[in-house]
């Protein structure tokens, strides 16, 4: 699970909206000297808002502008990434497969391998519009409540 620590901007009766500096991961990443990522956050951090569901945890124990420790699954982040950079990609490929069999025009070519990228990104937008909810892709609270359902879990 790769943790992560961050502050709680609102609270509402479902979950939480935390603000989280991402600089952990650059840290125990290996890639950090041909990362872009890992270089701006160099610069400047890059903040990002989360929603973290509370899981029936009382909402009145997370006050705002308080630290909070949020989780997520590494496989969750290894799945998403592959699904992210792979779809556009694959439709990029399938969409120049097939124009340059059909077609001659390499221009016309390029224009399809362009709509095909173009045509897996809106597929992966789709599907993440449609999966937004789903609870076990969300960042979890990680507390000494939760730290027991994950070992079970893993176990």
């Amino acid at each position: 699970m790769i943790l992560e620590t961050g502050r709680v901007l609102a609270v509402e009766p479902q979950g939480l909206w935390v603000e989280t500096i991402q600089r952990s991961a650059c840290g125990s990443c290996q890639a950090q000297k041909a990362c872009g990522h890992s270089a701006l956050a160099k610069w400047g951090a890059s903040a990002s808002c989360l929603w973290v569901l509370l899981d029936g945890r009382d909402a009145d124990e997370y006050p705002v502008g308080s630290e909070v420790k949020i989780g997520v699954l590494e496989d969750v982040i290894a799945k998403s990434a592959m699904f992210v950079y792979m779809v556009p990609l694959i439709g990029m490929i399938i969409a120049t497969v097939i124009a340059h069999h059909y077609l001659s025009s390499d221009g016309v070519t390029a224009l399809c391998a362009l709509c095909g990228l173009l045509v897996g990104a809106a597929f992966v937008r789709a599907v993440s519009y449609f999966i937004r909810f789903d609870s076990r892709l969300q960042p979890v609270l990680v507390d000494e409540r939760s730290t027991v359902q994950l070992i079970e879990i893993c176990e």
